[in-house]
């Protein structure tokens, strides 16, 4: 919309001169706003709701990163999580999954037993969880 703005969070600061230079040739650069650091302490501060949230971050910590976005998301808002299939690596037994593995496991599941959220997961390339916040 005419009114809609872009929040975007990195803790890669080795990639804010490219980020701040292809934003800045934008049309759009006034209505992105660029957040170097940790999205788990950047979140909370940021103000308003969102109607889109993509998560695509460490993977140990999209539960954590699910629910801080939940809270900012408005009613009828969508959250994407990426590679939530992980190269088919969440099919190993749980007793075969690296740590990263395992949280995505856990992740998926949380997901699909959220009653506050209606989910969907696209096995597209890395796998995409679709996730709709139930109008409250």
């Amino acid at each position: 919309t005419e009114n809609g703005e872009l929040h975007t969070i990195d803790i890669n600061d080795e990639l804010s001169a490219m980020v701040n230079k292809y934003i800045g040739q934008s049309p759009f650069s006034n209505k992105i706003h660029y957040h170097l650091g940790d999205a788990a302490s950047i979140t909370p501060s940021l103000s308003g709701h969102f109607d889109l949230v993509f998560i695509d971050a460490d993977k140990i910590n999209y539960h954590h990163y699910y629910e801080l976005a939940l809270k900012k998301l408005s009613d009828g808002g969508w959250i994407i999580a990426d590679n939530v299939l992980w190269s088919g690596k969440i099919l190993d037994p749980i007793d075969k999954m690296d740590a990263d593995t395992l949280a995505l496991h856990r992740f998926n599941r949380q997901i699909m037993e959220d009653k506050r959220v209606e989910p969907v997961l696209l096995p597209v390339r890395d796998g995409l969880m679709i996730v709709r916040k139930r109008e409250q």
